[in-house]
């Protein structure tokens, strides 16, 4: 009696004021996500960008909240008021996300020192992400349970209103970090963002306890869960394995088509939380006036339907719209456009899921603790999702693909509806109804078509590309999808993640080579290289033909890429992967460079283009201090540059941000018909001298015949040639790039510059802004007056 009075005392204080109780949910969901975002890109830059250490902080992420949802109700907190133990959880996530920026970095330097590779490596970032991760987010996924503990008592209408609720500020805090906070800002300005919020909603919940608001009771010892809920724990967990399987092959695919921009993906992130949200709320609407199991089992149903629909609208309406995005310099518009296609592809099914909550909630059993009731339904939606998640991105794309796995996921959802649904029919109509439902579904799933291979190979340009060339291989790796074409002129390309990565045009082989050569012809006596990204191993191979070159490791983070490559483009790149002397290393390149204890003479660096969310990482002034530690006396730093889609302010952060680590780095321009396209940023130690007669001897030597066949193939006929392309340094450059954004770890700004320009089509103009600010070398090059006054009339001007 006394527990259903204050229950019935705690609805009428929430009855009081539930926009405000909303809100302050809302503010929870606002803050936790941003600190997800912000751990995620700081805990990243240590454990790597490939799928498996994404999958280890997901799994760390998502463990928490189930932890925190199943453990919390089984504390006992007699008399205490549930808004005060609801304000101790915002107080602490707001106070950990504080130290979470003292601590990560601390352990993970700990962790550095003590890595090594393969198993016990994979280990390793598991508990550095678990011991960083865990504190906060178990406090997140106890605030559920504990705020239900004050308001309508076993109440799946109210109980799915707050989820909705806090969704709805899930997704402002996640335009909020992508758009504004770790754009203008950094880090630790958002961190700090978010912890005021979590301390703003603490402070309004003790207000609200001080002006006496009533508490609700609980059970000292709530009941175990009947055996007959368990199907609906079981659908709910299939329910959340569907949702982030789906959102992973999603992200993936709608990545290629709008760009895999920072933007992208908050977009992306953005809508999928939305629909959860609008789902929620749909589902709290209903969930008086259905039958709460059997709707739940339909809503899995119609999600086959849901799957198909975003399925077919990727591989066989979107790609195919006549839109070409490069039309709008304005990012303000080219994001309108995503957020469009964006809401119409993914929202339906979305809604379904979202839906499902309160129709979860409402389906199991009432118990005397409603938060024990919630903890249990976000629980196994939450392990659901973590083993979605990373069955998805670890096991079944790269081993059947994005089609094979959107038909499991399809699968999957008709399995959790029959869970709850068999149980349930009674009449001969329901499961002749059911038996069609599924045999439908089952029919589009069979005829669901792959991803075009000119999506993975073109992307967002893919409208624009059709009838210039054919596909001749694909293939679904674990962190990238890889294509190879081959254009209407005879040239071969391979695009990765719907973007171009090498071709055998000129203009293209001559950088690749220019990567590899302009520090191996520098350097005295090269013995050992590391090549960082593959593409298509043009780069790498150049360093094998080299007399004095023993040691070639190449660090590729797709293990996908080089077989494929080498298949293609072996007479470009002289067969590198199966060299003697070469090593492959798959994994994320900063989490390689970080733990390997090698140094070497040339480092050579063609990574993805920069404004591609994660590949930030490779540019900044932490990473190239790293780089420079690497480097054997006398060793050379040579990075691929582009300055197609791109801006002015992005190549001058680039630019900045390489001679604030390289203060004697220099820049070599390769032009395409004359005019600006891409670059090579060269950086050493020491004063850059190139002493011409050297050089010149060396290519004359009989062993360095292949150094110079590789060289005129791309139309470099002598060394004049090759330091022709020489643009300038920090003492003529560095005028043009003061004033510019540096990027560090702490705020990686450069991936939210080079989103932001990325429809720009500005090569040639910065390419002559530099040329701008260029001056004669002084004391650089020197050598016989005729190889001096030669390369003086072949310099730029």
């Amino acid at each position: 009696m006394l527990t259903q009075a204050l229950s019935r005392a705690a609805a009428s204080g929430a009855a009081r004021h539930p926009a405000l109780l909303m809100l302050l949910f809302a503010g929870s969901g606002c803050s936790a996500l941003i600190y997800e975002i912000v751990w995620y890109q700081i805990l990243q830059l240590a454990i790597g960008s490939t799928s498996v250490s994404l999958g280890i902080l997901l799994a760390a992420f998502m463990g928490g909240l189930c932890i925190g949802s199943l453990v919390f109700p089984r504390v006992h907190l007699r008399g205490l008021h549930p808004l005060r133990v609801y304000a101790a959880l915002e107080l602490g996530i707001g106070i950990l996300g504080i130290l979470e920026l003292l601590a990560i970095p601390l352990i993970v330097r700990l962790y550095i020192d003590a890595i090594g590779f393969g198993l016990p490596g994979m280990l390793l970032r598991a508990l550095v992400a678990a011991i960083c991760l865990l504190p906060p987010t178990i406090l997140m996924g106890a605030s559920l349970p504990a705020i239900v503990r004050w308001g309508e008592s076993n109440r799946a209408a109210w109980w799915g209103a707050l989820y909705g609720g806090n969704t709805v500020g899930a997704v402002f805090g996640c335009l909020l970090a992508g758009f504004y906070l770790l754009r203008i800002y950094n880090t630790a300005v958002a961190t700090f963002a978010a912890a005021a919020i979590n301390f703003a909603v603490a402070a309004i919940a003790i207000a609200m306890v001080r002006r006496g608001e009533p508490a609700a009771g609980q059970d000292a010892s709530p009941p175990a869960a009947p055996a007959h809920d368990w199907p609906v724990y079981i659908a709910i967990a299939l329910s959340g394995a569907c949702a982030l399987g789906a959102e992973v092959v999603w992200t993936r695919l709608m990545g290629y088509l709008m760009g895999a921009t920072v933007y992208v993906f908050s977009i992306i992130l953005a809508v999928f939380l939305a629909g959860l949200a609008a789902g929620s709320a749909a589902g709290s609407a209903i969930v008086g006036s259905v039958r709460p199991r059997q709707a739940l089992g339909w809503c899995q149903i119609l999600l086959c339907g849901g799957i198909l629909w975003t399925a077919y609208l990727i591989s066989d309406s979107l790609p195919y719209w006549p839109i070409n995005p490069l039309l709008a310099a304005t990012p303000w518009f080219t994001f309108q456009l995503d957020l469009a296609r964006t809401l119409w592809t993914i929202l339906p099914p979305t809604i379904l899921w979202g839906a499902s909550f309160p129709l979860a909630f409402a389906a199991v059993a009432p118990q005397a603790d409603p938060g024990r009731s919630v903890g249990r339904v976000y629980a196994a939606n939450t392990v659901g999702a973590i083993l979605g998640a990373l069955a998805v991105s670890l096991i079944l794309i790269p081993w059947i693909g994005t089609q094979q796995t959107q038909r499991v996921l399809i699968a999957l959802s008709a399995a959790a509806g029959l869970a709850v649904l068999l149980p349930q029919l009674r009449s001969a109509g329901s499961v002749a109804a059911l038996a069609i439902a599924l045999a439908i579904a089952g029919r589009l799933a069979y005829r669901l078509d792959p991803v075009p291979g000119e999506l993975i190979a073109y992307g967002r340009r893919m409208a624009l590309n059709l009838g210039q060339s054919q596909i001749l291989y694909t293939a679904e790796g674990r962190n990238s999808s890889v294509a190879i074409s081959q254009w209407n002129n005879g040239a071969t390309y391979i695009n990765v993640n719907g973007h171009v990565e090498a071709t055998t045009e000129p203009y293209d082989m001559k950088l690749q080579r220019m990567v590899g050569h302009l520090p191996a012809l520098l350097h005295p006596d090269p013995k050992s290289v590391l090549g960082i990204g593959f593409g298509a191993g043009v780069s790498a191979g150049t360093f094998t033909r080299y007399p004095g070159i023993e040691h070639i490791t190449i660090c590729e983070i797709e293990p996908a890429i080089p077989p494929i490559s080498t298949r293609f483009f072996a007479p470009q790149n002289y067969g590198v992967m199966n060299n003697p002397k070469t090593r492959m290393v798959y994994d994320d390149a900063r989490h390689y460079v970080l733990t390997a204890r090698e140094r070497f003479d040339i480092i050579a660096s063609d990574p993805l283009d920069v404004f591609v969310k994660g590949t930030a990482a490779l540019y900044s002034k932490e990473y190239f201090d790293v780089i420079k530690q690497h480097l054997n006396p006398g060793g050379f730093f040579t990075l691929y540059v582009p300055l197609y889609e791109s801006d002015e302010n992005t190549v001058r952060s680039e630019l900045a941000t390489f001679l604030a680590a390289f203060p004697y780095g220099s820049v070599w321009a390769n032009t395409r018909d004359g005019l600006g396209y891409d670059m090579v940023f060269m950086g050493q130690a020491e004063p850059l001298k190139i002493n011409l007669d050297e050089v010149q001897r060396r290519w004359s030597r009989p062993d360095y015949a292949p150094v110079v066949e590789s060289l005129r193939e791309v139309g470099i006929s002598s060394p004049i040639d090759l330091f022709a392309t020489y643009t300038g340094g920090q003492y003529d450059l560095g005028e043009w790039t003061k004033g510019a954004d540096l990027n560090t770890d702490g705020d990686l700004r450069l991936q939210y510059i080079a989103g932001w320009g990325i429809n720009s089509q500005m090569e040639d103009h910065i390419y002559r802004q530099m040329l701008r600010y260029h001056r004669p070398p002084e004391g650089i090059f020197t050598g016989s007056p005729e190889l001096l006054n030669a390369l003086r009339a072949a310099s730029p001007r």
